[in-house]
C-alpha cells in the first residue's frame, strides 16, 4: 500500500492541476464540453478506448488487459453549480455564476490519477470501464447515459462511485450497506379559489387561507403517517400569493420537496400530500392541483459491493480510518439510478473536519475540494480495480 500511495503521491501534482484547471473553468449539467473534452483527451492517450457525447457529454474510457472475464464501472460527476464563487482562490471559478461547490473537479481528478496508474502500471485481468458523468446536479445524467446504452455497450458486473463529505476527517472512508441516500420528489401546488377585495372576504375562496391550512396539515404527514423507524421529509419551500395587503387573490402556488429512505414510503408520502391537498383545499371552497415531479430514487448499496468495497478501504487505509456502516443521507444522488441496473456501491471519503477549509459544506460559495484526497481517492480506485479484476 506504501508503494502505490507513494506513486500516486509522486504524480499527485499534475493531477492537482488537472483539478484546479476544471475548478477555474466549471461548467453547468449537459454544458461539461471543455471538461469532457479534457477527460477524453487524456484517457486516449493513456491508451484507453473512448466514447464522447453518452448521455449528452458523458465520457466512457474502456481498458482491457489479460484474459480475465469480469467487467467494472467506476464512476465520476463532472457538472458543477449555479452559485457565485467566493473562495477567493487563485484558481478560483473564471465563469460568473458557476461554481464547482460539489468537490465534482475532484472527484473528476481522482479518477482520472486512477486511470493514469492503470493504464501504466496496473496489474489486472478484465475490462475496466470508466465512466465521467454529466449532470448529476439535478439534471439526471446518469438516466441519460444509461438511455443512451451505457450498460448495455458497457456492461459491468458491479459499478462504483466516490463523494467527498466535508464534516469527515480527511483521508477517512465511510461506507454503508442498503439504503445510504434518498430519493428526492418536487410538487407544485396551485390552489384556486375566488378572489375579491379584502374588506369583504365572505365573497370570496381564499386560497391563501387554504394555503396556509394545507402547510400546517402537511406537517402531520411524517409524524402519523410514516412509521417512526423509518425517514421522510417534507419540506414547503416556497409560497406564492398575492401582491396587496388588501386583495384576497384568485390563486396561490406551494413549492414542496419530499424525500425517502424507503421506497414504499416514497409512494406513501405521494399519496398521503395529493389526498390532503385536495382535501383541504375544498374545505375552503377552493380547487387543488398537484404538478408531482419524480426526481432521484432511493440509493441502495448492494450488499456483497460494498462489503469489498469495505475491505478495499480497510487494506488502503486501515480499520482506524474506516467507517464500516455509516448513517444515511438526506440528500439525493442520480447514481442510485445506476444502482438500480448494476449491483455495486456508493461511499464517501472525508474532505476535513472541525476548524479545517476542508469542512465547508459542499453548495456553499466557500467550499472548495481537498487536493490531499486526488493521490488517496485515486490509490482506493486503483486497488478496488485491481483487487475486483485480480
Amino acid at each position: 500500500m506504501s508503494n502505490l500511495l507513494e506513486d500516486l503521491q509522486h504524480h499527485a501534482d499534475e493531477f492537482i492541476g488537472i483539478r484546479r484547471d476544471i475548478h477555474r473553468h466549471p461548467e453547468l449539467a449537459f454544458g461539461e464540453h471543455r471538461t469532457a473534452a479534457l477527460v477524453a483527451e487524456k484517457l486516449k492517450a493513456w491508451g484507453y478506448e473512448v466514447e464522447e457525447g453518452l448521455g449528452g457529454t458523458g465520457v466512457v474510457g474502456r481498458l482491457v488487459r489479460g484474459d480475465g472475464k469480469r467487467r467494472l464501472g467506476i464512476r465520476a460527476d463532472m457538472d458543477a453549480l449555479p452559485i457565485d464563487e467566493a473562495t477567493g482562490l487563485p484558481y478560483a471559478s473564471c465563469n460568473h455564476g458557476v461554481m464547482h461547490a460539489c468537490g465534482h473537479d475532484g472527484h473528476t481528478a481522482m479518477l482520472l490519477a486512477a486511470a493514469h496508474h492503470l493504464a501504466t502500471r496496473g496489474r489486472f485481468s478484465g475490462t475496466l470501464h470508466m465512466i465521467f458523468q454529466p449532470a448529476e446536479e439535478g439534471g439526471g445524467g446518469a438516466v441519460r447515459m444509461i438511455e443512451d446504452g451505457l450498460f448495455d455497450k458497457y456492461p459491468c458486473e458491479a459499478v462504483f462511485a466516490m463523494h467527498n463529505m466535508p464534516g469527515l476527517a480527511q483521508g477517512r472512508f465511510s461506507l454503508r450497506e442498503g439504503a445510504t441516500m434518498a430519493s428526492s420528489d418536487y410538487a407544485t401546488v396551485t390552489i384556486r379559489g375566488v378572489g375579491g377585495h379584502g374588506a369583504m372576504p365572505h365573497r370570496t375562496a381564499d386560497p391563501v387561507v387554504a394555503a396556509a391550512s394545507i402547510v400546517m396539515a402537511l406537517q402531520s404527514v411524517v409524524s402519523r403517517n410514516i412509521d417512526p423507524l423509518q425517514m421522510g421529509v417534507v419540506t414547503v419551500g416556497a409560497i406564492h400569493a398575492g401582491k396587496a395587503n388588501n386583495v384576497i387573490p384568485a390563486s396561490a402556488t406551494l413549492e414542496i420537496s419530499v424525500r425517502a429512505l424507503d421506497r414504499e414510503v416514497r409512494g406513501l408520502l405521494e399519496a398521503r400530500i395529493k389526498a390532503i391537498v385536495a382535501a383541504q383545499a375544498e374545505s375552503f371552497d377552493c380547487s387543488a392541483e398537484v404538478d408531482w415531479r419524480k426526481g432521484y430514487a432511493v440509493l441502495v448499496n448492494t450488499p456483497e459491493e460494498t462489503e469489498f468495497a469495505r475491505q478495499v478501504a480497510l487494506e488502503l487505509a486501515g480499520a482506524d480510518r474506516v467507517t464500516l456502516q455509516g448513517p444515511p443521507l438526506t440528500g439525493s444522488e442520480d447514481f442510485a439510478f445506476m444502482l438500480e441496473k448494476v449491483p455495486g456501491s456508493y461511499l464517501l471519503i472525508g474532505n476535513g473536519d472541525g476548524d479545517s477549509a476542508g469542512a465547508c459544506m459542499v453548495h456553499n460559495p466557500g467550499y472548495d475540494f481537498n487536493d490531499d484526497n486526488v493521490a488517496l481517492g485515486a490509490a482506493y480506485w486503483v486497488l478496488l480495480a485491481e483487487r475486483f479484476l485480480a
